[in-house]
């Protein structure tokens, strides 16, 4: 008597394929022995993956509405035990437990034919390239397509041969005894090395890989105000695939050299200039070199140590449009470390003017009865 697989699966006879995998994982995570441990969960484990097996496949499935069991001695098809017996794919298992695929399918030949990786190469450039962008040549050292077989592999006037292992396939199927019954694996053909296909007769150029190294020069329009470890996108100027697949992308990464006077942040550009005291004091002009050529700076008299001149626009043009940064340059008044007699005698005269002889230390808010004296002597 053919048994009822619908009713082991808790499905009925007119249930999709989706509608029996689901059942099937349902009831296979339930009773996996691992998982429960009654005494009988192996043999109901079996028992599911058996009629799995029967109603995932569409000829046993037919069989099975007409009557027949495809399992059974003589009822069809191989009985337990054989090499059709009530196993199930490995696959099928995991799919139970991790929502793989669906069980048992057939992934099938992968193809010779693949995408190229990304290649990525650092641009070396100055302050004033990336700031007002450029066009700099590159040499690229990547895969191209072999010009002797053009990314077939082969050589000329040959084609590659069906795998005698596999049958084309890409894969291999092995079939285990285990606790659950047989249990069939498959893994990708060694002999194709997965593809179906064998190439007998290699092209001498490139091998039968498709594609060769060599060496071009491409051209990368480099915008201006780019900064520092920015990179540009060359579509389709990477490594070209296997098999003469199609290529990558370039990467250009940009590396900013140090500029001796100026350091950047951002669109605001900085550098830093000592001015004598005397010139601090009294106010001077001064000629400072910029991106854009020679600045006439004023120096206001009285400029004190780490004040700072703004000159406006003078910095990187803003990437993306909107004007440039600013230039900032930072005053630092050097004192004399050594004075003649003379000097001496004249910096004495002055301090004498200023009423600078006797230094007394600030404060900065004094202590309560310091601000009290102050408020009564009306100095608050």
């Amino acid at each position: 008597m053919a048994k009822d697989y619908y009713a082991i699966l808790g499905v009925g006879r007119e249930a999709t394929p989706d509608e029996i995998k689901r059942a099937y994982r349902k009831l296979a995570r339930q009773y996996h022995p691992d998982v429960n441990s009654e005494p009988d969960a192996q043999d109901r484990f079996k028992e599911i993956n058996a009629a799995y097996e029967v109603l995932s496949d569409p000829q046993k499935r037919q069989m099975v509405d007409m009557g027949a069991d495809p399992l059974a001695p003589g009822g069809g098809g191989p009985g337990p035990g054989g090499p059709g017996g009530p196993f199930v794919g490995f696959q099928d298992i995991m799919d139970a437990f991790f929502g793989g695929a669906a069980g048992g399918a057939s992934r099938g030949p992968r193809p010779r034919t693949r995408p190229g990786s990304d290649a990525l190469i650092r641009l070396d450039l100055d302050l004033e390239e990336t700031a007002f962008g450029i066009e700099a040549p590159l040499t690229v050292d990547t895969a191209a397509v072999c010009e002797t077989c053009h990314g077939e592999g082969t050589a000329p006037g040959t084609h590659p041969a069906t795998c005698d292992m596999c049958g084309g396939s890409g894969e291999v199927q092995s079939v285990q005894r285990t606790f659950l019954g047989q249990v069939m694996t498959t893994r990708p053909c060694g002999n194709c090395q997965g593809f179906g296909t064998v190439i007998p007769n290699p092209c001498p150029t490139c091998g039968g890989d498709g594609r060769v190294q060599t060496r071009r020069t491409v051209t990368v329009k480099i915008p201006a105000g780019i900064e520092d470890g920015m990179r540009i996108r060359l579509a389709g100027q990477g490594e070209v695939g296997p098999g003469g697949g199609p290529p990558g992308d370039l990467y250009v990464e940009i590396h900013e050299r140090s500029h001796d006077v100026f350091s950047r942040k951002g669109e605001d550009l900085h550098c830093r200039v000592v001015l004598p005291m005397t010139a601090a004091a009294l106010g001077t002009q001064m000629t400072l070199k910029s991106l854009d050529g020679e600045e006439n700076v004023e120096v206001k008299p009285g400029t004190q140590p780490g004040a700072t001149i703004k000159i406006k626009s003078k910095g990187v043009p803003r990437l993306r449009g909107g004007g440039r940064g600013d230039l900032f340059v930072h005053l630092d008044v050097k004192t004399p470390t050594r004075l003649d007699a003379e000097q001496e005698k004249l910096l004495k005269e002055l301090s004498k003017l200023r009423g600078e002889e006797t230094i007394e230390p600030a404060r900065p808010g004094g202590g309560f009865f310091s601000r009290m004296r102050d408020a009564f002597n009306g100095h608050a």
